[in-house]
């Protein structure tokens, strides 16, 4: 099939198996209805279900659902985990408040952090929030994924337009767990070590526990949420890309081997080509949703979207001998600071740089690419690159591999019945 007739076959339809036919009839008698077939699945090695002639998206077995959960949870939060450094350097490049940038290669960076703050404090802080919106939040996300994606194409939609589709609906259930752990991630990855000599973020929180509180007490819940729509324009673009690549990938990998089992090295070749293109096509709206959440408002009580003057801010930073009763209060939040988009400090503007005081996606990006043009779209693209694509291999190689397994013991299980 040439080039051309794919991209017109998009949005085209596709035939349905008979319900008759083979592939279908082999997974027909169980009860859960989950073993139809369908373009993503594990086939265990040996079986007899395995050939060697290339094979249609239909015709693939489907995993349970709850097994397709539980592997993207645990594949998705050990790329996570595994990765979490070099997101800390993408963090640190992206929300460095002072001017000329501290932070700026990727190596560079990562041996300035690790020597200055360590592992666990530094190149590691916000770790904790990080898993607990990874294990959750990928849970919902493949359990989503895999019934949007099924129900699409069992209704005729082609494929390549169900994986698009899986993968940003998926995304938009996820983001109600994974966005506010994000907010605490990114805000304790920029700070660092507590009482950090070597960086003033402009956040000083003990602990994970005492970032919750602090946040809660000082700002409401509502900041638990800061750049949410920042964030699901980041993640659900991202997300429908990856997975959109991905199994495109992986269909011409079987096309090209002539089997369903592509081998290791072209799983993790997939994988990896698939989340590091998305992670670089949508890096601009990383850079904003970072900036956007790891910001805070002056006054906490008016709304993230009404932005002040930068006269305003200005005025208020340089009378600190007028105290009111609410000024009191407002000074006890040593870490209130809007972000500048020009990358310099940001207690003081520079002359005619708007400051990123909004909680507007589009607004924010527009101000980036004023102030700082194309490179400030990509800062930090290097690590985001290189951490999309190894933590995207590591999740997707791991959910085939668990997948397989989970399906060798349910197997097993039906096999040799206590």
């Amino acid at each position: 099939m040439s080039l051309t007739s794919r991209v017109f076959g998009l949005f085209s339809t596709t035939e349905t198996p008979a319900p008759d036919s083979p592939s279908s009839a082999s997974y027909s008698n169980t009860s859960t209805g989950d073993h139809v077939v369908h373009a993503t699945g594990p086939i265990r090695a040996g079986s007899d279900h395995a050939q060697k002639a290339p094979l249609d998206d239909e015709e693939e077995p489907r995993p349970l659902y709850i097994h397709a959960m539980l592997a993207g949870a645990t594949g998705g939060s050990c790329g996570d985990m595994l990765m979490h450094s070099l997101d800390t350097v993408k963090t640190r490049q992206q929300g460095d408040p002072t001017f000329p940038p501290k932070y700026t290669s990727m190596t560079s960076s990562y041996a300035t952090i690790y020597r200055q703050e360590g592992f666990l404090r530094g190149l590691y802080g916000g770790a904790v929030p990080a898993f607990f919106g990874s294990f959750p939040g990928t849970l919902i996300f493949f359990g989503v994924y895999e019934f949007t994606k099924r129900q699409m194409i069992d209704s005729g939609i082609n494929p390549n337009l169900a994986y698009l589709s899986g993968g940003f609906f998926a995304d938009l259930a996820a983001s109600i767990v994974y966005v506010p752990s994000e907010v605490l991630k990114t805000r304790l990855q920029l700070q660092g070590r507590y009482n950090n000599p070597h960086f003033n973020s402009g956040y000083n929180y003990r602990s994970t526990r005492d970032a919750f509180r602090t946040i809660v007490r000082q700002e409401g819940y509502s900041a638990l949420f800061y750049g949410y729509r920042a964030t699901i324009y980041r993640d659900l673009p991202f997300s429908a890309l990856q997975f959109a690549f991905y199994e495109q990938e992986r269909r011409l990998a079987k096309e090209w081997v002539g089997s369903r089992d592509i081998g290791l090295g072209l799983e993790i070749l997939t994988a990896a080509t698939a989340g590091g293109m998305a992670g670089v096509i949508t890096c601009p709206m990383d850079v904003v949703k970072t900036r956007i959440q790891t910001q805070q408002n002056p006054d906490s009580k008016i709304p993230a979207s009404s932005s002040k003057p930068a006269a305003e801010h200005a005025s208020i930073k340089e009378s600190p001998r007028q105290h009111t009763p609410s000024q009191t209060t407002s000074s006890l939040r040593t870490h209130s600071r809007p972000i500048s988009t020009g990358g310099a400090s940001t207690s003081v503007a520079p002359p005619g740089a708007p400051r990123l005081d909004t909680s507007s996606f589009f607004t924010g990006l527009k101000m980036i690419y004023q102030t700082e043009g194309l490179a400030g779209w990509f800062r930090g693209v290097g690590p985001r690159g290189v951490w999309t694509s190894i933590q995207s291999g590591t999740m997707l190689v791991m959910y085939q591999y668990l997948l397989k397994k989970l399906e060798d013991y349910q197997y097993i299980g039906e096999m040799n019945p206590l």
